[in-house]
């Protein structure tokens, strides 16, 4: 299965998902004019991936800035994932947010608290 990847803008995120590695990436910001233009193509990706996935694919979200559009995406990718972990591989998710970000903070916990997968917290500490 081919990668799919896009690099960041000031915009939207960069996408780094390589079926070759254990760690699937979006990070930067995600506010483009349309999310669901933006993130339908990953969303096809996926649902190819949902079929022969890795045994253990952990998906680090290291985002800066989303949107609300953005944040529905997020919930649809986290839905496919959920798949994946229901036909008993493993999968995790990291969610990175900096110390001093409440914001991105408190919307990591609110997905945690609606998705069924291994989801964990993980503080950046300013230097």
């Amino acid at each position: 299965m081919e990668s799919y990847y896009l690099e960041a803008t000031p915009k939207t995120p960069k996408l780094d998902f390589n079926p070759d590695a254990e760690t699937f990436l979006i990070s930067g910001r995600s506010i483009p004019e349309n999310s669901i233009e933006f993130y339908k193509p990953l969303l096809d990706w996926l649902d190819k991936y949902v079929n022969n996935p890795l045994d253990s694919t952990i998906f680090e979200i290291k985002l800066e800035y989303f949107n609300t559009s953005s944040s529905k995406c997020l919930v649809e990718i986290f839905r496919k994932l959920e798949k994946i972990h229901d036909n008993g591989k493993k999968v995790v998710v990291e969610w990175y947010f900096d110390e001093e970000d409440e914001d991105m903070e408190e919307s990591g916990e609110d997905f945690k608290e609606i998705i069924k997968i291994p989801f964990n917290m993980k503080e950046i500490k300013e230097d």
